[in-house]
């Protein structure tokens, strides 16, 4: 608290004493209390925003620069927005089925893939790998959900279910070494 008091005593002796205009904080606070929502004036030369109900109407020339200050100008458009009837719009639009005519003779037509081949079939031990490697963590997650008590055989089914069946399906990913004869030469022509 001492050291508090010191700072503030050394700060008051570096700050000058005299401003030369004393300043009144109380008006200055009235001031902003006497003008809250009330909008401040325009800069000298600009021209104000129309407000929203007047958008539609045709703009007056405010600047002086033309003969006749209150004819209206001719009505442009406004700003980029368009409206549509509810229920149409741009996202009901449907493209239209492409013909033959479409096409000319640069054109290769539309490509349609072809069908992909089927899954190749899955021996015993790949189904028992991935029945370990999913069912060993569900099989431990149902039992503290359900409150089961974590006996030796529950603990070893799920962790070894887990862990033999990763060690599995890591062990009879197939590699590609048969077909590199000699991978680090590049190209070869």
């Amino acid at each position: 608290m001492a050291e508090h008091d010191s700072d503030r005593d050394n700060r008051e002796e570096r700050e000058p004493e005299e401003q030369g205009v004393p300043f009144d904080e109380d008006a200055a606070w009235r001031a902003i209390v006497a003008g809250y929502g009330t909008e401040p004036p325009d800069p000298p030369g600009s021209k104000p925003f129309k407000p929203v109900e007047d958008l539609a109407l045709p703009e007056t020339d405010t600047t002086g620069d033309r003969d006749d200050p209150a004819e209206p100008r001719a009505a442009r458009p406004l700003g980029g927005s368009v409206s549509f009837a509810p229920g149409v719009g741009p996202r009901d639009h449907v493209a239209p089925e492409p013909s033959d005519d479409d096409f000319d003779a640069d054109d290769e037509g539309h490509f349609v893939p072809p069908e992909p081949p089927p899954l190749p079939v899955a021996d015993a031990s790949a189904k028992f790998a991935w029945l370990g490697v999913v069912g060993g963590p569900i099989l431990l997650l149902l039992a503290v959900v359900l409150g089961w008590d974590m006996t030796w055989w529950l603990a070893t089914l799920g962790i070894g279910g887990f862990l033999g069946g990763f060690a599995t399906l890591v062990m009879r990913m197939r590699t590609d070494d048969d077909e590199d004869d000699d991978p680090g030469r590049g190209a070869v022509v």
